[in-house]
């Protein structure tokens, strides 16, 4: 038979989570915002510029958890061109124009930037 004994409670590691909850929630998402949304002009593949400048980011909070999410408005005839740039598209003549990936390598870096100020943050605490 095992048993176990404890003494005392959970009240400091709630205050420490606490804590972290608040830390993390003033990391500054509208500086990574326009950093991401200066990053995804950048790597847009451009031919008018149109879809590079057409870039923009929201950040919303619910459910206790903060999201930083990242638009494209230009959309011709129903299609989102970005997307299309990013995965490929047919043509009229029944081609394919293969897709570039660069909307994650445009990203990335800043999705590693929140994580490492967010990580820093907390263990500053």
């Amino acid at each position: 038979m095992v048993t176990f004994r404890h003494k005392g409670d959970f009240s400091k590691l709630t205050s420490f989570l606490v804590d972290v909850k608040e830390t993390v929630r003033h990391v500054d998402l509208d500086k990574y915002g326009r950093e991401g949304v200066a990053a995804l002009a950048s790597a847009t593949p451009k031919n008018t510029g149109l879809t590079a400048s057409s870039w923009s980011y929201k950040i919303e909070q619910k459910n206790g958890s903060v999201t930083i999410a990242f638009y494209n408005s230009n959309i011709q005839n129903g299609v989102p061109i970005a997307i299309i740039l990013q995965y490929g598209h047919g043509t009229r003549g029944g081609g394919w124009v293969q897709g570039r990936d660069y909307i994650n390598p445009a990203i990335q870096p800043i999705f590693d930037k929140i994580a490492e100020n967010a990580w820093r943050e907390v263990t500053k605490l």
